[in-house]
């Protein structure tokens, strides 16, 4: 676990304008999230970072390193709602949901899979030689506490069991605790569980399904036969789109469709900031190449995903690139993987997810083209059929297999889907980037010092111009430089007031890789002073070259 405060880097999110709650001054919206001034550049530098390498920067000549062959890659953008049949096709009509439960004392709602807790009992006050691990969940005095926190957990629930039990801290000792932290999904004694949020036992309900697709209609009527919904993946844009693509693009095959854009998912409880949220943007990508190659395709794209985080300055070791257990995989997925990222708010040695990167068979043009499928007995995916043995959900009935013309042989491509959250990866940016240090003042007084040591590709501001003083010519030498830098199409703050260490402090707080003083030998040889933001390192740049220095550096 990290010794980072998620509490404080919310914090700082909302001091420095990264990210608001949504609708606050009403009491605000759970699940729902706004950008600020400054979080909307870093969430646009991260897409930018995202598309750049996916689409902008992408060469369809050469062979990329470790890549199996030469590929062409397209954006594309689609709408957020699409035909109903879509969602039928692609199994999200009946399949996408989770179990939900219900707290009959709070009237709170919780996703089944997310409440975890631990079976624990009261010994009597100085009977410190009870056997911990005899087996005491049937006892009648034993209770399973649980709790959603996914930060803490263990401090949690003692403070719930030690409440419950009507003890005190110093009394803790009389706690006995059996076995480890589970999911509730494995506990049968519903009469002995204490809800996340309640006071009693026995007061959540059974587990039902809960359809995560925000519903909506289209048209004047209004009812079930103008039903539609909001997107809950980008993917299946692509998906559709897959023969408009080929017809229109001269891509050469194998390629692949990226897309950013927001999705929607009713999520039962939204929780830890911005990582999981009921609106929310994905970066996504669907790969189509030839059903035999599709397995080094996969081995590739994994690497080159894991290596865009480590590229923008995530260490590896604060990473996983975690395989899906067979229990774990979608019916349609040959393999699965996810990159994984110690969030501050994960417990010790727990991650949660960036990005998943699917090896999805030809499930999804196949869907589209023939009708949902399934798996039969033995284990193929067929047509989904109704009792009167028709496909139970039609396809497009469009033929979206691939045909090449040099070796004369048809097929449906087998896909590769890197899906990443923009949302996530903007927050996983934000926790690896925050450090609090010690630096000397402008008195030589050491204070702690916030930074945020943002990758420059990402920072929201990449120099801070400052007149030493607001005199002397220098204001006006420093407004020019800041104009020039603007032009030049990085992003710049101009700043005179106060003091020039607060003036850093503040910058360093909002992760401004370089900071540029104007000051007395700006004005006598022309030099300026660059400050780094990490080193605290400065050097002298002639004032006509700081432009091309800080693009050269940012290249």
């Amino acid at each position: 676990m990290s010794d980072k405060s998620m509490e404080e880097i919310v914090a700082l999110c909302k001091r420095r304008g990264i990210i608001f709650q949504s609708s606050e001054i009403y009491g605000g919206v759970q699940g729902f999230w706004d950008y600020g001034p400054l979080g909307t550049e870093l969430k646009r530098n991260v897409r930018n970072a995202w598309y750049d390498d996916m689409v902008a920067m992408h060469d369809d000549i050469s062979v990329p390193e470790n890549a199996p062959s030469a590929f062409s890659m397209v954006g594309i953008e689609t709408s957020i709602i699409m035909h109903p049949r879509v969602w039928k096709s692609s199994g999200h009509y009946d399949l996408f949901h989770d179990m939900m439960i219900d707290c009959k004392e709070t009237n709170r709602r919780y996703r089944f899979d997310h409440v975890v807790g631990e079976w624990v009992t009261k010994t009597p006050e100085g009977d410190s030689e009870t056997n911990a691990s005899e087996s005491f969940w049937g006892a009648p005095d034993s209770i399973f506490v649980t709790t959603v926190e996914s930060e803490n957990r263990r401090e949690v629930l003692e403070a719930r069991a030690l409440k419950f039990f009507g003890l005190r801290k110093k009394h803790r000792e009389q706690l006995r605790w059996q076995g480890e932290i589970q999911p509730l999904t494995s506990v049968q004694n519903a009469e002995r569980i204490l809800a996340p949020d309640a006071g009693e036992l026995g007061t959540l309900t059974d587990p039902r399904e809960f359809n995560l697709m925000f519903k909506t209609t289209l048209g004047a009527l209004g009812d079930e036969s103008d039903a539609a919904f909001l997107r809950p993946e980008t993917a299946q844009g692509m998906f559709v789109n897959f023969k408009n693509v080929m017809d229109s693009s001269r891509v050469k095959f194998p390629f692949g469709i990226a897309q950013i854009g927001k999705s929607f998912r009713n999520e039962i409880t939204p929780r830890n900031f911005i990582f999981r949220s009921r609106e929310f943007e994905q970066m996504e990508m669907e790969f189509f190449c030839h059903p035999d190659d599709s397995p080094a395709w996969y081995q590739y794209w994994r690497d080159r995903r894991y290596k865009w985080y480590t590229d923008l300055g995530i260490p590896a070791e604060a990473l996983i690139l975690r395989d899906h257990a067979k229990e774990e995989l979608a019916h349609y997925s040959v393999g699965t993987a996810d990159i994984e990222y110690a969030f501050p708010f994960m417990s010790a040695g727990e991650y949660g997810e960036l990005e998943g990167v699917a090896h999805r068979g030809d499930f999804d043009l196949r869907s589209h083209a023939e009708g949902k499928l399934c798996k039969n007995e033995a284990g193929e995916l067929v047509v989904e059929l109704g009792e009167d043995g028709k496909p139970k959900y039609k396809g497009s009935g469009k033929d979206l297999t691939y045909f090449n013309d040099q070796t004369r042989e048809r097929f449906v491509p087998h896909v590769i889907e890197p899906a990443a959250g923009a949302d996530r990866a903007t927050l996983a940016f934000i926790c690896e980037a925050y450090h609090v240090d010690e630096q000397p003042d402008d008195k030589g007084k050491m204070q702690k010092r916030t930074v945020m040591q943002f990758h420059p590709k990402l920072a929201p501001i990449k120099a801070a111009v400052f007149p030493l003083i607001k005199k002397e010519g220098m204001p006006e030498k420093a407004a020019d430089l800041y104009r020039s830098l603007k032009r030049a199409g990085i992003a710049a703050f101009y700043d005179q007031q106060g003091a020039i260490g607060r003036r850093y402090r503040r910058q360093d707080e909002v992760g401004t890789p370089w900071c540029i003083t104007i000051d007395g030998d700006t004005m006598s040889d022309g030099t300026v002073t660059i400050r780094d933001r990490d080193s605290l390192e400065q050097e002298k740049v002639p004032f006509e070259e700081v432009v091309n220095h800080l693009a050269t550096k940012l290249r």
